[in-house]
């Protein structure tokens, strides 16, 4: 099931995002932005959603519009969740909600260092359009046209 955020779940996330990118401190140098994000504010913003069983959070998402397409911020899995479709689900997820809000695109960026990503993204139809040095972070943006 994957419904908006609540406070009560604030903490449920901050440990997914940490365990989720964790694996990365050793590739980036340093704490990934998705660790460090300001998820309280993501939550009060109404831009941030979990998948839960309702027993524990087992990924999340965040996505919200920027200009003219949705732009996706944040998508997290747990590690013992991981491989089993949650990211596709979260992911499928905020398609649907710009497609309902009327935008024909989503746009998104992820570390050049989080290699496995890069891949994710291509094979759910994201085209990288861009790469450049942010905040210290080597990112590359995708974006994939909604039909």
């Amino acid at each position: 099931m994957i419904r908006k955020a609540g406070t009560s779940d604030l903490e449920s996330i901050r440990r997914c995002a940490c365990a989720a990118y964790r694996k990365y401190l050793a590739r980036i140098g340093r704490k990934p932005a998705p660790m460090v994000a300001d998820f309280a504010a993501a939550i009060k913003n109404e831009n941030l959603y979990v998948l839960t069983d309702d027993e524990r959070i087992q990924g999340f998402v965040v996505f919200y519009p920027r200009g003219d397409h949705m732009h996706l911020e944040n998508v997290a899995v747990d590690p013992e969740y991981q491989g089993s479709g949650h990211g596709f689900s979260l992911i499928e997820f905020a398609e649907q909600a710009a497609k309902s809000a009327g935008y024909d695109r989503v746009e998104l960026y992820t570390n050049a260092k989080m290699t496995e990503n890069l891949e994710f993204y291509r094979r759910l139809g994201y085209q990288a359009f861009e790469r450049k040095i942010e905040d210290g972070f080597d990112r590359v943006y995708f974006r994939k046209a909604l039909s």
